[in-house]
Order: structure tokens, then C-alpha cells, then sequence
């Protein structure tokens, strides 16, 4: 069952409150009487505070993206933040600073600055010389997703390899890995830096990977294309959002009597009621057992037979 529009939850709820003169307004976007306009910002405030209480259902996405990779060759120069002759920079000359490069002669940890013509800028001097030198440039740093508002823990993972990557970094443990002698291993790890996803080792690889994130949007559009909210605000009467009506009307209850200074024990005690409802059943809940045991779904010692190895 879909839920109300705004327009719908303030004309039911003003008009419930015995608010005679503007309970019923034929729209609330646009609207220039005070109590409306007043409303409208208190549910817009109040909505976004609620979508931080929780990782509800609606909000959780899954972002699947790949880390993609180029091998071109190069000149590099020794002392040189230089690589001259490229091959080609197709694919690095768009997103520059998002690539690591490596290869014979070039440091540790070493990000591009620029792509131009034929020449790729490095942050990092070169420490051997070398012609036609082949380089592979791997995209390490992504940006997070428009509507993305904070990770879920323990859902990065490298759908590529299986494995769960591993993370996230603390800055000291990523510069650590940056830095130090023993910086790769088989699984990727990954941290946020600057605004942007980041992973390490430079893959070399075109790999897909993976995370789950909780978005900040919780208004679906007018007629909205997918089940998943779109907005941060109300904008349009037809708006709804991802909260049951009874917690809504109660929310513009509680902030409306508040703005005008009124007793709000009661409402506030509904309000609660709803929130707390609304969260215990929002995506459902495990089930657990008083003698949790994993079930055996590898092969262990129990599936060894006593005897017979050789046959």
C-alpha cells in the first residue's frame, strides 16, 4: 500500500489537530500562508533527522562497480615526474588523479597528476630511466554515489576473487601499506579518503567490486521509476516518503505544537509510540537461537571416512 502524499498527511493531520482556517490547503509546495510554509520545513527537517536514526530498508543500496585498469608504454627519466611518449592515455585522461601507476622505474604509492597529448604527470619522481617501458595504470580512488550518505560495515567485498575486502583502513594502517616494504597481499583493502573510495593494492586487474551504503535520500518522486527513495526533501504535493503515514501525522503533531509552544506531552508520547513501531518493523528481525551452531555446509571432520583412503 503506498503512502500518503505530503499534501494528504498535512491536510489530514492540521485538519485532525482542529486547525479550522488552514487545515485544509488545496496545496502545501508553493503555499505562502505562514502555518504551511512553517509545516513544510518542520516535516522536510524532522524527515531528514528521522532517515539518520536508522539504516532503514528503503535507504540501503547496493553499488556494484569496476575498478578497470590500461597498460600502455612509456618513456620514464630518472629524476623525471615525467613519462613522455605514451602509447596512449585513453581512459586515464578523463579521471587523471584517480590512477595509480606501476612499473620499472616508477615509486611506491604513485598517483598521476595529469594526462595531456603523450605525457602523464606523476607525483612521484621516477628512480630509473627506461624506453618503451610498459606501465599499468589502476584506478584506485572512486567516488562514492551521489545520494550516498555512509557505509554498511562489512559489505565491501571483491565479487571478482570472493572475497570480502578488508577494512577500513585507519590512516595509520593505510600509510603503512602505502609506505612500507610489505604493502600487497591477495586480499584488497580499502578505506575513505578526501570524499573518495579508496582501494589498495593498484589491482592491475579489471575486478568487480562491490558495497552496500545507506543513502540520504527518503522521498520518492511523483510516480517514482523505482521503489528506492530519490529526494531529500518533499518538492512536489504527489511527494511521499519512506515512513508509514501514523508516524508522519504524528511527527507534524509534535513539531507544530512545539513551534507554538503548547503542552506536548501527549503528542510526544504518540510520536515515540510510532518511531519505535515503525523501526521494529521496518525489514523484520533474526531469530535467535538460545544454542546458536553454524550449519555444516563445507566439508569438515565429520565427512572424513574411517578408512579406505586408497581405494
Amino acid at each position: 500500500m503506498a503512502n500518503g502524499t505530503i499534501l494528504s498527511l498535512i491536510q489530514n493531520t492540521l485538519q485532525g489537530m482542529g486547525v479550522a482556517k488552514y487545515g485544509d490547503p488545496t496545496t502545501v509546495i508553493g503555499n505562502t500562508n505562514q502555518d504551511i510554509v512553517q509545516v513544510l520545513a518542520l516535516v522536510n527537517a524532522e524527515g531528514d533527522a528521522l532517515a539518520h536514526e536508522k539504516d532503514w530498508q528503503a535507504q540501503q543500496i547496493q553499488y556494484i562497480f569496476t575498478a578497470p585498469y590500461y597498460t600502455y608504454t612509456g618513456t620514464v627519466t630518472d629524476g623525471s615526474a615525467s613519462i613522455t611518449a605514451m602509447s596512449s592515455i585513453a581512459g586515464i585522461s578523463t579521471n587523471p588523479t584517480y590512477f595509480q601507476v606501476t612499473g620499472i622505474g616508477i615509486p611506491q604509492d604513485c598517483f598521476i597528476t595529469a594526462a595531456l597529448g603523450t605525457t602523464v604527470t606523476l607525483a612521484q619522481a621516477a628512480t630509473a630511466s627506461g624506453t618503451a617501458v610498459s606501465l599499468t595504470f589502476s584506478q584506485v580512488l572512486f567516488v562514492p554515489p551521489t545520494d550516498f550518505d555512509r557505509q554498511i560495515d562489512r559489505t565491501h567485498w571483491d565479487k571478482s576473487k570472493h572475497w570480502e575486502m578488508l577494512g577500513p583502513s585507519t590512516p595509520q594502517q593505510r600509510e603503512w601499506l602505502r609506505s612500507g616494504y610489505i604493502s600487497t597481499g591477495p586480499r584488497v583493502r580499502y578505506s575513505y579518503m578526501g570524499g573518495y573510495f579508496m582501494i589498495w593494492p593498484p589491482l592491475g586487474s579489471t575486478e568487480s567490486l562491490s558495497y552496500e551504503y545507506v543513502s540520504k535520500y527518503w522521498v520518492n518522486a511523483t510516480s517514482p521509476t523505482t521503489l528506492t527513495p530519490t529526494k531529500q526533501a518533499f518538492t512536489v504535493d504527489t511527494d511521499t516518503c519512506i515512513f508509514p503515514d501514523a508516524l508522519m501525522r504524528a511527527l507534524i503533531k509534535l513539531k507544530y505544537w512545539e513551534a507554538k509552544s503548547f503542552d506536548t506531552t501527549a503528542y510526544y508520547r504518540d510520536y515515540i509510540t510510532q518511531r519505535d513501531l515503525a523501526k521494529a518493523n521496518d525489514a523484520g528481525s533474526q531469530t535467535l537461537a538460545m544454542n546458536p551452531r553454524p550449519a555444516s555446509v563445507l566439508i569438515g571432520i565429520e565427512n572424513v571416512a574411517d578408512s579406505g583412503y586408497g581405494s
